[in-house]
């Protein structure tokens, strides 16, 4: 039986609302499922008639939610998808699997809020200050001039960045997923007033292309972060001004004009030359693709344009060069969720907060594999004397503020 009195109709309302908006159904269809009239559904929607269990029930059903979504404590969370849809329904018209995305992106969303709010720690947004896009505007040397600036903002100096997804959500603020999109899309970012910006990136994409479309996403953050938007791995035509910016800032924010000339140089001084050899280990360093330092370089004036073809031309390939030259690869995670948000859910968990039911809802597997995570998430090991591991749980709840 469901605890309806404790379920505020208005907000209950709401969000029968955007869930009937988001499945695209009118009120009258809902209407006709429920086998209500209209201004009764209507009153449900408002709130002035409240909604009985078997009613939430078959709502549920018909709009693709689980009751626990609709009648979940705290204030509803905006619709993301709307926008979204609207978004890709111009190129990518009738995508199932986009449409999965924009709805994996509103449950994220959602549960990530109910998270925080059952364990009373909202994240803190640091957003950069917005930058105007003009019309005259010299798109590149603009992004390349506030790469340096936030690169400043968070005290990063010119040094490469490695773990780019924890940075961008620990001191930004950013609500970052990974999910299955099609090859050709990169990434898509939207904005709620109550979960603030919340970035989808390609989890099928290699480690340095999830990161250069990271980089890209936070650009629009800075440009255009009221506009909801999709962003693609190649563009038909001329871009238009936001996404050259974006791209632009992304690409200096990964790799600062400074410190790559500087290695560049004394690459240059100590061997008389700068070969192929060269370019992979920096591209190995900078953690992005062969090709993203190769037009980095060529945006710096520092190798010839058109290197890139000419490397495709030889047959080059980046995969065999880094056996070669046993570069090792570097550890970076494709998992859906990210770590805050892992940890949040099990920390519920733990203190008996949610359910392992609803601890399997929250990190979007089967109850099994939800013990395993919670489990290794509550587990360290540790490496005895003599040689052996040992397992021990890690106390969460014991306070360090106090000798007791």
């Amino acid at each position: 039986m469901l605890n309806l009195p404790s379920v505020d109709p208005k907000r209950l309302g709401q969000r029968l609302f955007e869930a009937r908006q988001a499945r695209g159904l009118t009120q009258q269809e809902a209407a006709d499922y429920l086998q209500c009239s209209r201004p009764v559904l209507i009153a449900i929607e408002k709130g002035t008639r409240p909604a009985k269990p078997d009613e939430i029930i078959k709502l549920a059903s018909l709009y693709g939610r689980t009751v626990h979504e609709l009648v979940r404590p705290g204030e509803p969370v905006s619709d993301l998808q709307p926008h979204l849809r609207a978004a890709v329904s111009k190129v990518e018209p009738g995508n199932e699997e986009m449409e999965q995305a924009i709805k994996d992106l509103q449950r994220f969303a959602e549960n990530y809020r109910e998270l925080e709010t059952l364990m009373g720690t909202l994240m803190t947004c640091n957003y950069p200050p917005e930058v105007p896009l003009t019309d005259h505007v010299r798109v590149a040397a603009l992004a390349e001039d506030v790469a340096v600036r936030e690169r400043n903002r968070l005290g990063l100096g010119d040094q490469p960045v490695y773990e780019l997804r924890e940075l961008l959500e620990a001191d930004v603020g950013l609500r970052i997923m990974y999910a299955d999109l099609p090859s050709q899309i990169a990434g898509m970012y939207a904005y709620a007033g109550d979960v603030g910006c919340c970035l989808v990136v390609n989890r099928r994409h290699p480690p340095e292309r999830r990161r250069a479309s990271l980089a890209h996403e936070y650009g629009h953050v800075i440009i255009d972060r009221y506009s909801p938007g999709v962003d693609y791995v190649t563009y038909a035509g001329r871009k238009p001004a936001n996404e050259r910016f974006a791209e632009s800032f992304g690409m200096s924010f990964l790799m600062s004009a400074t410190s790559l000339r500087r290695r560049f140089n004394e690459i240059v001084s100590a061997r008389g030359d700068f070969q192929v050899a060269d370019l992979c280990r920096l591209s190995h360093l900078y953690f992005v693709s062969v090709e993203a330092m190769v037009y980095r370089l060529e945006s710096l004036q520092l190798i010839p344009e058109g290197t890139m073809e000419h490397l495709r031309e030889s047959r080059f390939e980046v995969r065999k060069a880094k056996g070669i030259l046993e570069l090792p690869e570097r550890p970076e995670t494709n998992d859906r969720y990210p770590d805050r948000y892992v940890y949040l859910a099990v920390h519920a968990y733990e203190q008996a907060k949610i359910s392992e039911g609803q601890l399997a809802r929250f990190l979007g597997v089967d109850r099994v594999t939800a013990r395993e995570i919670a489990e290794r998430v509550s587990q360290t090991t540790n490496v005895k004397d003599d040689g052996s591991v040992e397992e021990s749980r890690l106390p969460f709840q014991r306070s360090l503020l106090s000798n007791a």
